[in-house]
This record gives structure tokens, C-alpha cells and sequence, in this order.
């Protein structure tokens, strides 16, 4: 495997490095819901606050993301990630001291805010540097996403149970684990920067809103932001839904990895189901119908078969390996492909930040799960629709204005 800018060894270097960052973008927020009944009764935190942990990564994706471009234009492209990265790790270990809820929070958001920098830049990184590989890099990076939700999910638990500082030490883990991933960044970052002192030009970042001009960036945004909010509810929330419904802590975090273990297969193949379908719209209703029948199950009968209902919600996320695909697929440019990344992004997580909270509240003023999951059904429309028009082919470049 090559890269366009530098030898074999370089491309392995920064194949590995992307795989171990990707491994390390969602382990913040999935390690928390199987232990947030814990987390909150350690910490005193309350219904609204736990809402509102779980809204963070959604939030702080769409607000940190938004000045990713701009951030990675000043910074140099791997010298932002490796940033991000020190921000993850350096977030994720502070927090598993945390002695009250607040400083919890706090430290979330450092986390996170370095995550978002790695969501945004990542599929940049990905079109610069492997033209020719991207639908393969693209797969192992959608794939090692999926597989750090998954171990955090499902490790969560049993880490809690196992370790002598409880869910404090199974949360901190994964700061470890983001430091392990900065000793491959911090070479690349130094290396980029550099080339931009022996002269290599760097493009302004322009206009990231200058994107909504086109109509497949916004439906593209409205796909993956719906998509991205039912994951962050399903991060924070599906275990503690099953638990209400009288599945045991051990089990409902069994189902909830399982969600999320679906990744990994569907993050691999996704991409190269892009690259081969003439006209791929289809995939957009197809995992709004699995959606709604995972939610209607877990509606009607949630302890007749909880592990279909779970394998139904898992499957109907391919949205996201589809989502995170065609913001390559869907554009030429590397620098369009920043700015349809941080726009789409931007835009997704942010509406993906209102669905934790506004579910949690919900089932703080309903006192069940009947509304919220109603709501959550009812979306899965919207998810099949955005993905219909973002998927129909065609570049958002050719969209744009040429000043853009």
C-alpha cells in the first residue's frame, strides 16, 4: 500500500495510525451507559445531569467540529489530530478522578472536543494521503470505530466489576488506550510540520457553511445527524432501557455491544458497497425500516426477544459506515471533503446532541419509555428519507458556487 506523498512505510505508518485513533473516537461515550446508574449514584448526579452526559459527545462533536478545518489550517492536518488526540486522552483519564459530577463533566468535554477533531479530519487525512486506497483506509477506519464502541460497551461491566477502582477504572482505560495512540500522531504531526516549512502550500480552509449550498450536503447532514442521534441514544440509554424492562446490568450491556458490534462488519463492507452501486438510495430506507421494527420490538414486547431487537437496531447502523463513505464518495476534492466533513458533522452532531437529552427528559416527565420510544421510531422517516437524496449520485462539488 502507497501513499500519493510518501513511501510504503509511511502509507503502514499512517494506516496504523488512523486504525488506533479510530479505535479510540467512541470508547468516551459507549463506556458510560452500562455503568451510568453507578457513575450517578457515586457522583450524585441526578436525572438532568445524566441527560445531559449523555448529550455531550453529540455536542461537543457538532461545536468543536465546526472550527476543525480552521484548527487543522493553522495547525497542519496530522498536527490537529495529534492535538485532538492529547485532548482525548488527557480528558478521559482526568474524569475517572473525578470527585463530583461537574469536574466529571468538565473533563468529558475535554475529551470529547478532541474526539470531534479526529471526526471531522480523519476522512481528510484519508482522501489526502490515499487516493487510490481511500474506499479500503475509508472501511478500516468506519471498522475500527465500530470495534472501540464495541469493547467499551461491552467491557464496561465486567471492567467495573474486575478492577479495584470500580467504573472509575473501567472509564480510565480508555485514556490509556488514546495515550497509546498519540505515540503515532505526534511523528506524523512533526512530520507535516515539517514540510510546511520547507515550503509546501497550504490551502485556505474557506467557508465551512459555504457547503450548504449544496442540496446533498444538507441531506447528507440530515442523514447523518439522525443517525448519529440515534447512536448517542443508544450509547447512553438502551442499557439502562433494557434494564427498566427487566433484563439484568450483565445482559442489557451484552445488548448494547451487540448494537454496536454490528459496526464492524457493516464499517468494512459499507464503503466497498458505495464504490460498486451505480445508484445505492436504497440503503437509506432499508435501515429506517430496521430502526423502526428494532424500536417497535422493544415497544411492544421487550423481553419476548431482546437480542433480535438489539441485532435489529445494530443492522439499521450501517447508516453511519454509509454516511461516513459518502463524504468521500460524494466529493473530488480533499479540501471539499474537509468541508462537507465538518459541515455534515457539525450539523449531524449537533442534532444528534438534542436526542440523549430531549430522551432522557422525556422519560423524566412521562416516567417510562413508551413516549421516548415512539419518538425515536418516528424518526427513523426522516433517517430514511436524508438518506435517499444524500446517496443519489452525483458530487457535492459540482454544487457548489466556484467561489467555494
Amino acid at each position: 500500500m502507497r501513499s500519493s506523498r510518501g513511501p510504503g512505510g509511511f502509507a503502514w505508518f499512517a494506516v496504523a495510525a488512523v486504525v488506533l485513533l479510530a479505535l479510540n473516537l467512541r470508547p468516551g461515550a459507549t463506556s458510560v451507559g452500562p455503568v451510568l446508574a453507578e457513575v450517578s449514584r457515586d457522583l450524585g448526579m441526578g436525572p438532568t445531569m445524566a441527560g445531559v452526559l449523555t448529550a455531550l459527545p453529540g455536542l461537543c462533536f457538532g461545536v468543536v467540529g465546526a472550527v476543525a478545518v480552521w484548527v487543522a489550517a493553522r495547525l497542519s492536518l496530522s498536527g490537529a489530530l495529534a492535538v485532538g488526540t492529547v485532548a482525548a486522552a488527557a480528558g478521559l483519564l482526568a474524569r475517572s478522578f473525578s470527585p463530583d459530577p461537574w469536574s466529571f463533566l468538565v473533563f468529558s468535554v475535554l475529551a470529547f472536543a478532541g474526539m470531534a477533531l479526529g471526526n471531522v479530519l480523519l476522512p481528510s487525512f484519508i482522501k489526502r494521503h490515499f487516493p487510490v486506497r481511500t474506499v479500503l483506509v475509508t472501511a478500516l477506519y468506519t471498522c475500527g470505530l465500530s470495534a472501540g464502541a464495541t469493547l467499551a460497551s461491552l467491557t464496561a461491566a465486567p471492567l467495573s466489576h474486575a478492577l479495584p477502582g470500580g467504573w472509575r477504572a473501567s472509564l480510565g482505560a480508555w485514556g490509556v488506550a488514546s495515550a497509546v495512540a498519540l505515540a503515532l500522531w505526534i511523528p506524523l504531526g512533526l512530520r507535516e510540520r515539517r514540510q510546511r516549512r520547507a515550503g509546501a502550500a497550504l490551502r485556505p480552509p474557506g467557508s465551512l457553511w459555504g457547503i450548504a449550498h449544496s442540496p446533498k450536503a444538507v441531506a447528507l447532514a440530515l442523514f447523518f445527524g439522525t443517525q448519529s442521534m440515534q447512536a448517542y441514544v443508544q450509547f447512553g440509554w438502551i442499557a439502562q432501557i433494557f434494564r427498566d424492562a427487566g433484563v439484568s446490568q450483565a445482559l442489557a450491556g451484552v445488548l448494547a455491544s451487540i448494537i454496536a458490534a454490528c459496526g464492524m462488519p457493516e464499517g468494512l463492507l459499507m464503503p466497498g458497497v458505495l464504490a460498486r452501486m451505480r445508484d445505492p438510495r436504497w440503503l437509506g430506507p432499508i435501515t429506517g425500516v430496521l430502526l423502526l421494527a428494532g424500536y417497535l420490538g422493544i415497544l411492544l414486547a421487550p423481553l419476548a426477544a431482546p437480542v433480535l431487537w438489539a441485532l435489529l437496531l445494530g443492522l439499521s447502523g450501517a447508516a453511519f459506515p454509509t454516511a461516513i463513505a459518502l463524504i468521500t464518495a460524494r466529493s473530488r476534492d480533499p479540501h471539499v471533503t474537509a468541508q462537507l466533513s465538518g459541515f455534515t458533522q457539525s450539523v449531524g452532531y449537533l442534532l444528534a446532541a438534542v436526542g440523549p437529552f430531549a430522551i432522557g427528559s422525556l422519560h423524566a416527565v412521562t416516567g417510562g419509555w413508551t413516549v421516548p420510544l415512539i419518538v425515536l421510531a418516528a424518526s427513523s422517516v426522516v433517517m430514511a428519507a436524508s438518506g435517499w437524496i444524500s446517496a443519489a449520485p452525483g458530487f457535492v462539488d459540482d454544487e457548489l458556487p466556484a467561489a467555494d
